[in-house]
């Protein structure tokens, strides 16, 4: 049975608790990975479906999150487009792509077969999950995977987009994603988010018609199956005008530890509204976590449980791998007995 926290905030059913998780929640961080990582590669626990869910039931066992996530990497469709991508430790390719190499490099004609590891995955972390929490997937981005594949993602800009470069997204990696999120869901995934890391590159006009191409591409063959989040100052005013102009809108929407998530509250009635403390600040000194924590559930607590309607507690972004473990715990327990 998935977890009914979850279930309600997906359904925007009022409640007093909120569903929490985290990005990268299986990650450097913790203990339980850094022992398997003392056995086993960052591939290996990625692309072993056994280990990917020994991998994705630690947090779940050590903190009592509500939901478990699939443990993989954004950057594996590249590879299975037919890029050369190792890890060591973090991503290298052998070659990026250019407006001259593509149709070289992207040569896979059956790209979805080697990522079937990621639904077996699902499956086996589903066997093992205790009946009371659910399970979720994910996928990166179009243009994050894009932005990587041409050595871009460390730019804070992007320049306006080339028609070759929309050409690579239509043909190649849209389809691929979208059978991606199809994958998942019949493994057994709850729901599938769109973790877009580099969409802040993208000039306003092209995040509008990219956020357009995604709803039409990706989200509407699943209604309420795809979540969507995107960092760095990424203008949620264009996310949501995308997604109320859509046929098939957004699950939900993750919100940046930047962002006032009451702003986003008061906007959003329909959808999840995933985060937001600061992923930073669960880094530091206990104290100065705790008394920050304290004021973020403070500010949160004045709201009606029917304002926060669809609230999935959790951070703006991912674990950073310095957080201190006795902070995650405490974050957990905190909101179950502060809210």
């Amino acid at each position: 049975m998935p977890n009914p926290r979850f279930r309600n905030a997906l359904n925007r059913v009022p409640q007093e608790i909120p569903p929490i998780w985290f990005m990268r929640q299986a990650g450097r961080y913790h203990d339980h990975y850094q022992n398997l990582k003392k056995s086993h590669s960052f591939v290996d626990l990625c692309k072993s479906p056994s280990l990917s869910a020994q991998t994705a039931l630690g947090p779940i066992e050590e903190f009592d999150f509500d939901v478990a996530i699939l443990f993989s990497d954004i950057l594996f469709p590249l590879e299975s487009l037919g890029m050369d991508l190792i890890y060591d430790p973090g991503p290298i390719f052998k070659e990026h792509l250019t407006e001259k190499n593509t149709s070289k490099i992207l040569n896979n004609k059956n790209p979805i077969s080697s990522l079937e590891f990621q639904g077996e995955a699902i499956e086996r972390t589903i066997d093992l999950l205790p009946d009371d929490k659910s399970m979720i997937g994910f996928i990166g981005g179009p243009w994050t995977l894009l932005s990587f594949a041409s050595a871009k993602n460390k730019l804070e800009k992007s320049d306006k987009l080339k028609s070759y470069q929309w050409s690579i997204l239509e043909e190649h990696i849209y389809p691929l994603l979208h059978q991606n999120i199809l994958l998942q869901l019949k493994a057994g995934a709850e729901l599938v988010m769109i973790f877009d890391s580099c969409a802040h590159q993208l000039g306003k006009d092209d995040l509008s018609i990219y956020l357009k191409k995604i709803l039409n591409e990706l989200v509407k063959s699943f209604p309420n199956r795809v979540g969507y989040y995107a960092k760095d100052g990424v203008s949620y005013d264009e996310i949501f005008a995308a997604t109320d102009s859509s046929e098939v809108p957004f699950a939900g929407i993750g919100v940046d530890s930047n962002v006032s998530i009451q702003d986003i509250f008061a906007k959003r009635k329909d959808g999840f509204v995933q985060g937001n403390f600061s992923e930073k600040l669960i880094s530091q000194d206990f104290n100065e976590f705790d008394k920050a924590l304290n004021l973020f559930l403070e500010e949160i607590s004045t709201l009606s449980i029917e304002d926060r309607n669809g609230w999935v507690c959790g951070l703006g972004h991912g674990v950073i791998k310095t957080t201190p473990q006795e902070n995650v715990k405490h974050f957990v327990k905190k909101v179950r007995s502060y809210l």
